[in-house]
């Protein structure tokens, strides 16, 4: 099907074929035989790179210039939610009918907001769990939308599937006629998805770069179509050894392996390999890539490391490196210069990271209680499939790695030869059902036993199976939250408390709701930070916890003892051993965030607690969002006495700072490294940067001159225009990159916080 016979708006066809697309794939022109493009519900089911986004974007623009409509896109991943943000905004400069132009939103925290300024957008695109939010919130502008595009729909399978799931069906009952538009990778059962959404289906194994499935065992491969390649041995480690064989026929590798710590060893044996193999230009490249690693962040033992790596074209890439890191890694790899990355399986549900060959590593994971256990058929197809990056290659490849010729016929029968495992719905747990029905209720979608069952009937759950196999699970949450006062019978008419509605719109866990009242209402013996860290940490909302290692023990135990009487939680006498594991994690976690507040450096959390860049971050967002609740709680309850103590300490876990720093981070555009260095240079209070002059601040690091004159505005200070204009003159024509990339992050950071 050609591009110009599409039924889309003139301005639309110009741009894609300006882009170079002047025929559609196969994928796509079965999509729009189906009736897409003239409201038709559709999931569309087919590997990456296939073309699937291409048919989001004509149907989302359809509906904007020609019908008027709003769009929401849901993604899995706030890092999904920003780089299709980017592809959509290259529509941002077509004209609607009111003579507008396209505008494109994106919200992905705030949990505790009904985000009304996302009614100035005509595309908004937003996690699975902002969009569950927006949903409890009532939020006004949603009853607009005539197009979801749900991107990712099989990852309702997943433990976060019901999130959506249960997003999708709520859309359903607010807009009956809503389109939605399901995208997926090839799953078994993509048929009955389209049946519950009432949609057509188009399901291919169809890609625009050929793939090849492969088994290696000792210096040979066997390939799915019967082929056996020989190898060279560069390497001892199979999975180095088979990336430089592919780099000798050019492109670049993925390595998929199964831990972090295997993740830097690959990474850092590859890099050394890679050294000799790489030219002047690209040595001078990567150099400059890893300065640029040494200008993000604190510096820590991480950070040296993947910085002397990347040096030798490789990186690797897993949870534990902060965004800024993963963002340099990744451009760096798009553009070609980073040869080998090493990477844990998340970055293949991640963001769009294509190579030419992909190396599994290990089809094995580390399961909690079970040890290691093989990988699923689908998680193995989501990795395999980032092998071949189009426009660039015509050919991809994916391999296993097996030790002995029965292993080898294992991978290629199970894996290779292996179709995806069937969808099934997750609301069915406890843990799930308990937070949606208290929101369903709260948030008035339903309002009796009856009610709830209808609604969730019109789930993929409901699809699949009678209400009856929930109402029993459902007739005991109800009595638990009736229980826990958040919600009250009148009759069979069942409605939400002040305390359970309120529970609902901070998107917590009605049993982390309890934990904190219980928690508040408690207290402690000798009420300090801890207690409050601590508790938050006893939540199952503060997950996951950073578990002690074996030589930690120790420390976290005796740290446990001396804060006994600190703690609110009621500590049973028979916890076993699972028990104290979980319980000796929490008091580490809350040890973590208590010294993030204390400005221990990154560096020394790293080597103090073994806890990296990205696990810290989770830890302190997940802190922050916890206290706020806890807060509210407070507030709601009538214990007014700990929410002053309770914000405040809410502050520093935002910024990571001590007391004598909050007048300091309070102001736009100071975070944890510009206060300490405004405090050390004698400007400790508000007061004082009033009284200093625009060349006091400039001259400190980090501070520039527009800084300088924001600080002095905030504060009530008065600013010499004349002076300003020659400060800014002089640091401009003065500036190097490393000052310009330091504040470039330290100005990211502040509006993360």
């Amino acid at each position: 099907m050609k591009t110009t016979e599409l039924d889309i708006p003139p301005q639309v066809k110009k741009i894609i074929i300006d882009r170079g697309i002047e025929e559609l794939y196969p994928p796509q022109a079965d999509a729009i035989n189906t009736g897409v493009l003239d409201g038709k519900n559709l999931v569309l089911a087919s590997p990456t790179a296939s073309g699937k986004t291409l048919i989001a974007e004509l149907c989302a623009l359809k509906h904007i210039l020609e019908n008027d409509g709003k769009v929401l896109y849901l993604t899995p991943l706030r890092a999904l939610t920003w780089e299709k943000f980017e592809e959509f905004q290259a529509y941002s400069s077509l004209t609607k009918l009111d003579g507008k132009k396209i505008r494109v939103g994106v919200s992905s925290g705030d949990m505790d907001n009904s985000s009304p300024w996302l009614q100035a957008y005509d595309i908004v695109i937003c996690t699975n769990e902002k969009c569950d939010s927006l949903l409890r919130h009532r939020s006004p502008w949603m009853n607009g939308i005539s197009l979801v595009i749900a991107d990712e729909v099989h990852l309702i399978g997943s433990d976060r599937g019901p999130t959506l799931e249960v997003s999708l069906a709520r859309l359903r009952q607010m807009t009956p006629d809503i389109q939605i538009l399901a995208l997926s990778a090839t799953i078994s059962n993509a048929y009955e998805i389209a049946e519950w959404l009432k949609a057509e289906s188009v399901t291919t194994d169809w890609r625009p770069v050929t793939l090849r499935e492969g088994v290696s065992q000792g210096n040979h491969i066997m390939f799915k179509d019967g082929d056996v390649k020989g190898t060279q041995r560069f390497h001892k480690q199979d999975p180095i050894n088979l990336s430089l064989n592919a780099l000798e026929e050019g492109g670049q590798v993925l390595i998929f392996v199964e831990s972090r710590r295997r993740a830097q060893s690959t990474a850092k044996q590859a890099s050394l390999a890679l050294k000799k193999r790489l030219s002047k230009r690209e040595q001078t490249e990567l150099h400059g890539i890893g300065a640029q690693i040494g200008s993000h962040g604190e510096k820590t033992r991480l950070t040296d490391d993947l910085a002397e790596i990347i040096t030798g074209g490789a990186a690797f890439h897993h949870a534990g490196l902060n965004r800024q890191h993963r963002k340099i890694i990744e451009d760096a790899f798009k553009n070609g210069f980073i040869k080998i990355l090493s990477a844990t399986p998340t970055l293949a549900a991640g963001v769009n990271l294509p190579a030419r060959t992909v190396v599994i590593g290990n089809y094995k994971r580390f399961k909690p209680g079970y040890g290691m256990q093989p990988i699923r058929v689908m998680e193995y197809k989501q990795m395999s499939g980032r092998a071949g990056r189009p426009q660039y290659d015509t050919e991809g490849t994916a391999l296993l790695i097996a030790k002995s010729e029965d292993e080898q016929e294992f991978l290629m029968e199970d894996y290779i030869l292996g179709k995806p495992e069937r969808i099934d719905s997750r609301l069915a747990q406890e843990s799930a059902l308990r937070g949606h029905t208290l929101a369903a209720i709260a948030s008035d979608y339903a309002h009796s036993e009856q009610g709830l069952l209808d609604f969730f009937g019109s789930t993929f759950y409901g699809y699949n199976y009678p209400t009856a196999g929930i109402r029993l699970i459902l007739g005991s949450l109800l009595r638990y939250l009736q229980r826990e006062k958040m919600i009250l019978f009148e009759g069979d008419r069942i409605k939400a408390t002040d305390f359970g509605r309120r529970v609902s719109e901070l998107y917590i866990d009605p049993l982390t709701a309890v934990v904190l009242r219980d928690g508040l209402k408690r207290g402690a013996l000798d009420i300090t930070e801890f207690t409050w860290l601590h508790l938050i940490c006893h939540t199952p909302d503060m997950r996951p916890i950073l578990r002690p290692r074996r030589k930690e023990i120790d420390l976290v135990e005796n740290y446990l003892e001396d804060h006994r009487d600190e703690i609110s939680v009621h500590m049973s006498d028979g916890y076993d051993y699972i028990d104290m594991e979980n319980f000796l994690g929490e008091v580490k976690t809350a040890m973590v965030i208590e010294a993030w507040i204390n400005e221990v450096s990154e560096s020394d959390l790293l080597e103090r607690y073994n806890v990296q860049p990205g696990d810290r971050y989770s830890a302190v967002t997940n802190g922050e969002w916890l206290l706020y609740a806890t807060q509210e709680i407070a507030k709601i309850l009538g214990l007014n006495e700990f929410r002053r103590e309770i914000s405040q300490l809410r502050t520093r876990v935002k910024h990571g700072v001590s007391k004598k720093l909050l007048p300091l981070v309070r102001l736009k555009g100071i975070g944890r490294v510009r206060a300490q260095v405004l405090f050390n240079s004698g400007f400790t209070t508000q007061a004082k940067l009033k009284r200093a002059n625009l060349r006091q601040l400039t001259a400190l690091p980090l501070i520039g001159p527009k800084l300088s004159k924001s600080i002095k505005e905030q504060v009530g200070g008065l600013v010499d225009e004349v002076e300003w204009k020659r400060l800014d003159n002089v640091v401009a024509a003065q500036s190097s990159l490393s000052s310009f990339v330091e504040e470039e992050y330290e100005e990211k950071q502040d509006d993360k916080q």
